[in-house]
């Protein structure tokens, strides 16, 4: 069995994934996983010291309510454009899935 995990804002669908990387208690969302039609890009962007620059989305008209590594250090080279929300801008269910 695999987890399925959603992400809802305003009751609208944003992404949902089997295949999500959990890290730091953050559910990351491959690209292909979100439905870019409700995503824009942002100006803001932050770094972490061993993931690299973040770049921002606004979904849904909430500003910067998920982020990305477009170019992420070595060791998070894994997370190459995945996309992770914050959890207090958006609903995040994870429910077990029949694989």
């Amino acid at each position: 069995m695999t987890r399925l995990v959603r992400v809802t804002l305003n009751d609208t669908l944003i992404a949902e994934s089997n295949e999500t990387k959990s890290i730091e208690g953050n559910y990351y969302f491959p690209p292909d996983s979100i439905i870019k039609q409700h995503y824009a890009p942002s100006k803001t962007s932050t770094h972490c010291g061993w993931k690299g620059d973040a770049s921002y989305y606004t979904v849904c008209g909430v500003k910067d309510a998920a982020w990305f590594y477009p170019e992420p250090l070595e060791k998070a080279k894994e997370l190459k454009n995945y996309v992770a929300f914050y959890k207090n801008k958006v609903n995040i269910e994870e429910t077990a899935a029949t694989s």
